[in-house]
Formats: structure tokens, sequence, C-alpha cells
């Protein structure tokens, strides 16, 4: 990879990793050029993250604190405008993404996520057993199978969508986070999801029940709205879901990738030297199920150490640089280890006001889908050992396009894939 500054980011996000070393090499802040030429800083490492995530001189409301989005220099015909155009409490500042939040976080709270348990290990259940009526020789791609199908479905019935809406959201879902999209795609993606998502708020008006979407609406229609707006309503819809799909799909089928390139590790949890929940911090850690945390501004100048990020400037956070920083797991932080003593040091669900409110539930159904998986398919193994699995073209989104593995009678692989 060239040095230059500003770096340009690969929107396809091929190199994750090497992207991210090259930006913790270069110090704290580095000014980037985002897809479309928008000028940016990146903030890398560990350390340097973590003070920015907790700076309340940093923001996320593009409306309030990015000129360049407040003047219209930059505008909804930037393929990538849907990230700061929407209204939630991920893009709220202050007191408003207080008060969005605390309307969102009824509905994952640690005594409603553990209740789901018994649910997720059912779905997962179902879903194995569709993979048992397949060959076992014959080569399937467990992130489609699998990996996509386990939190997708429970994010589903959490959110009380109904079946004929599920395809056009999956679609939707997977444009979204393309982030080397065009501008006629994306524009179309979002009259997509909007349409979509104000489908679904009419359906549960008309047919309420016990879920997150009718939760959401009784907050917006309660007190004549005063305490949601319509947009901010389909708008947190918006992030609650797409969050809460992407995260969870790109740590399963990381872990399952990671364990079957490093059979020793999947030795360690079968021995009981290690637990589904080990595997799953390191997953975090090593693999973050986002690359980028995107978009922040600054709301005054801040002086990063190595450079000072001019107040109203735009900046994205490195997850990817932060996990695999050696200043907090030496220098071996580039080795999948599940018994890591930093292994749950890491950001990769966030950190701060802006935490990832289902980070509790990735965790749950990460870690119930790996047992079941490798308790009903002992003999899983990759189906073209030492061969790099394509990612997903996203900088921003983490995650294997496709795993192709053979459920069982085949030979075990003991090939490690250099990452």
């Amino acid at each position: 990879m060239i040095r230059q500054c500003p770096i340009s980011i690969d929107p396809s996000g091929r190199d994750p990793h090497g992207e991210a070393a090259l930006l913790r090499e270069l110090g704290p802040a580095t000014r980037v050029v985002l897809p479309g030429g928008v000028p940016a800083w990146a903030v890398a490492g560990h350390a340097a993250l973590r003070r920015l995530l907790v700076d309340p001189r940093v923001s996320k409301d593009a409306y309030r604190h990015w000129p360049a989005w407040i003047s219209g220099e930059v505008g909804p015909e930037w393929p990538l405008s849907i990230w700061v155009s929407v209204q939630n409490m991920i893009t709220a500042y202050g007191a408003e993404h207080t008060r969005l939040r605390k309307l969102a976080a009824l509905a994952f709270t640690a005594r409603r996520v553990a209740a789901l348990r018994p649910r997720i290990e059912q779905v997962a259940a179902d879903v194995l057993d569709e993979l048992a009526a397949l060959s076992p020789t014959d080569p399937v791609d467990l992130r489609a199978a699998f990996a996509h199908q386990v939190p997708t479905r429970v994010m589903f019935e959490l959110f009380g969508i109904p079946e004929s809406s599920w395809a056009m959201l999956h679609k939707i879902i997977k444009g979204f986070f393309d982030t080397g999209i065009s501008v006629e795609d994306a524009q179309q993606n979002a009259i997509d999801l909007y349409e979509t998502m104000a489908a679904l708020v009419a359906h549960k008006r008309a047919n309420p029940a016990d879920d997150l979407t009718t939760g959401m609406i009784a907050a917006r229609d309660d007190e004549s709205g005063a305490r949601l707006s319509e947009k901010e309503l389909v708008d947190n819809l918006i992030l609650l879901f797409t969050a809460g799909y992407e995260t969870s799909v790109n740590l399963i089928s990381s872990a399952v990738h990671q364990l079957l390139t490093h059979r020793a590790q999947l030795g360690l949890v079968r021995s009981g030297a290690a637990s589904w929940e080990d595997v799953v911090e390191e997953t975090l850690r090593f693999e973050p199920p986002a690359a980028y945390g995107f978009l922040r501004f600054a709301v005054e100048d801040i002086d990063a150490g190595n450079a000072v990020i001019p107040k109203g400037d735009a900046i994205v956070v490195s997850f990817a640089s932060a996990g695999r920083d050696p200043e907090v797991h030496g220098e071996d932080a580039a080795v999948f280890d599940i018994t890591r003593p930093t292994r749950g040091d890491h950001l990769s669900l966030g950190f701060g006001t802006h935490y990832c409110l289902g980070a509790t539930l990735a965790r749950l159904e990460a870690s119930v889908s790996l047992a079941a998986l490798f308790g009903r398919f002992p003999d899983l193994a990759l189906a073209a050992p030492g061969r790099r699995p394509a990612k997903v073209e996203s900088f921003i989104s983490n995650g294997l396009l496709e795993l192709p593995v053979t459920l069982g009678d085949a030979s075990r692989n003991d090939v490690e894939i250099e990452v």
C-alpha cells in the first residue's frame, strides 16, 4: 500500500487490516478521503479511539455540526448520504441522544435479552435442522445458510416484521452497507428503505403486538407525538434493525472461519479450556464487525496529539486499527488467540455514549449459534482450506461475502490462512 496523505479509503474494504495498520502507523489522526471525494480525518489506535469516543466535543449530528452538510456542499447526491441524513439516536447529540436512547433502551434491557435465549436456541436448532437435510460432503455457504439466518430471524421476530417484507429488507440492507454503491442505486435504495419501513409502521399500527416496532410506535404516538417524531420513529427502527442484523451476521461467520482455520483454538473450546464467550470476544477484537465507525464531526478544534482536527471536520474511527493495536494486545496482536488476556479489551462495539445498544444480544446470538453449530456438526470443515474467502464490498462492514464449508465426513484440515 502506498503511503500518502491524505489516504484514500478503499470503498471495497478489500484489506481492512492493511489499511488500519497504515493509519495506526501514521499516528492518532490522519487526513483521508472518503468514497465520493469527501475529506475527513481517520482516528486510529486503541488509546486515540477511546479518548475520541467519550469526547463531548465530538458529535454525530450532521445537521448541527457538519458545515459541508449544512451548506449543501455534501448532499443527497453523495452515495453515502443515508449514513448522515437519518435522524436517530446514533446521529443525535447531547440531550437529543439521551432522549432517543432511553426510548430504545427499553427493548434491550439485560432481562429482556436474557429472556430471548430459549427463542434464539430454538431458531438456531431450526436452521441446523434445515442444514442437516443437505449433503454432508457438498459445499454450502455457511454465511448465507446459517450465520445470516439465525440473527435475522431473531430480529424479524423481535421487530414483528411480516414475512412478506423479508426479501426486500435483505436487499435493502445489503445496499445500505455497500460503500462502493453508485449514486443512482444508493438513492433508489433509500427510497425502497423508507417505503418499506413506512409500510411496516402502518402495518403495526393496524396490527399492534408484543414487539419492538409496536413499542416504538407507542412512544411516538404517546403525548401527541411529543416524545418521538414520525421521522425519528422510522429512522430509529432503521438503525436498530440494520445494526442488529449486520453486526451479528459478520460476528458469527468470522468466528466460524477463524475456528476452522485455527483448529487448535477450536480444540480448546471442546476440551473446556476456553468458552464460546472467549471465542466471541476474541473474534470481536480480531475481526470487528465494523471496520470503521461512520461518521463523526468536531464540535470544536480537537488536539489529537499528532494533529489538530479543525472544528466542523468529519471524522471516521478505525475499529480495525484498535483491535490489533500492539500497544494493547502485544506484538502478536495479529494472531487469533481465544486465551489472550486482553481479548475483551476491544472497542469493536463502541464505547461511551454511543456504545452498541444491542451488544448483549449480539454476544448472546453468537455464543448460542456457535455452540449449536459445532455441537450439531462436529466434522464441520472449510470446503476450500487455505483459500481466503472474499469479503463483503464495504469499508464500513467487515465480514465475509461467503463461507463455503462441508458439514460432515470431510477430513479435517489444519491449514491456517495468513491474515
